[in-house]
């Protein structure tokens, strides 16, 4: 079987559309196919940019064409400059990232929690609430500040059922809405990021000295993470599965 092929049948077993940690993940286990080289992971790359049969719906998410309607009517949709801000692209990045984002700390060995009123939203062809690990948030503090994170968009927590890292995905929104929450959550003893695309960094940097959080901004609490590296990073773990010992 030829690489490009086994990429294809790939796909195919997953319903079309699949992310490149996905492909990657799946794509060695096809017995019939060789990989002669030391890379085979940027071959697939490769074959994912070039093939007629593959497009592109976003960095590191790919479809067969011939599925290309069925995934247009579900929303999965390829962006564009004229569609980039409509809701629904606009909603469809959101809880994609969200699912990336779940999906590493799953991978991490944390507790992951989304709000309830994105659980039935998808990740591809799964619901966020399927995903996640906590149906529930835990009571690790006050009322006032478990209903404060309640609403942020995905939480890590670890062993003790305390948070670990807050992540706000901004597609849109304003960005200053995340660093309020964040500001009020200061003094826990977690991380906190801001999830966007690399363009609105400036806008981050921005905002992020505004006098309201010189706390924030002096002591370097919360982080910029742009789509691309989070992608990135999901796809590395991933591959990481594949190994049975991790150096």
């Amino acid at each position: 079987m030829k690489q490009n092929e086994a990429v294809i049948l790939v796909l195919e077993k997953i319903g079309g559309i699949g992310t490149l940690g996905q492909i990657n993940k799946e794509v060695m286990n096809i017995k019939d196919c060789q990989w002669k080289t030391k890379t085979p992971f940027a071959s697939v790359r490769r074959i994912v940019q070039l093939d007629k049969n593959i497009y592109k719906i976003k960095p590191g998410l790919y479809g067969l064409l011939k599925y290309k309607k069925e995934n247009d009517s579900k929303g999965i949709i390829v962006e564009t400059p004229n569609n980039k801000n409509s809701k629904e692209i606009t909603d469809f990045n959101h809880s994609y990232y969200q699912g990336l984002l779940i999906i590493v700390g799953n991978l991490k060995g944390l507790k992951t929690f989304i709000p309830n009123q994105d659980k039935n939203k998808k990740f591809i062809d799964k619901s966020l609430g399927d995903l996640r690990t906590l149906s529930t948030i835990p009571t690790y503090s006050y009322p006032s500040f478990i209903q404060r994170s309640s609403t942020i968009d995905v939480i890590w927590f670890n062993e003790r059922n305390m948070p670990h890292s807050f992540f706000e995905v901004e597609h849109s929104t304003d960005i200053q809405n995340s660093l309020l929450k964040f500001n009020d959550l200061q003094d826990f003893y977690s991380r906190m990021v801001i999830v966007a695309e690399n363009a609105r960094k400036r806008e981050y940097e921005n905002k992020i000295k505004y006098s309201s959080f010189n706390e924030l901004s002096k002591n370097s609490r919360v982080t910029f993470l742009d789509y691309e590296s989070l992608t990135k990073q999901y796809e590395n773990l991933l591959i990481q599965q594949k190994f049975d010992f991790l150096l």
